[in-house]
């Protein structure tokens, strides 16, 4: 059980973010550097918005892994 609460944890959280966070968090970036060419300001947000949604998705399942853990223990 503690396995299927991490994973909708880190579904919901990761989706969270795809929404509300990696696009703010892409353009940020993009905006504070200098770039010769738009494909690769373009390849730099995609990069930033998918190590965005990842570090969701992980922080989501730690929640989800504590969550379960701890309501086992009581």
């Amino acid at each position: 059980m503690r396995y299927v609460v991490a994973m909708v944890c880190a579904i919901v959280i990761a989706g969270l973010a795809a929404v509300f966070l990696s696009s703010p968090v892409a353009d940020w970036v993009v905006a504070n550097q200098r770039f010769e060419s738009s494909d690769d300001a373009e390849n730099l947000h995609m990069l930033t918005f998918i190590a965005t949604n990842v570090a969701a998705l992980l922080v989501g399942w730690l929640v989800g892994w504590t969550v379960a853990g701890s309501s086992k223990a009581s």
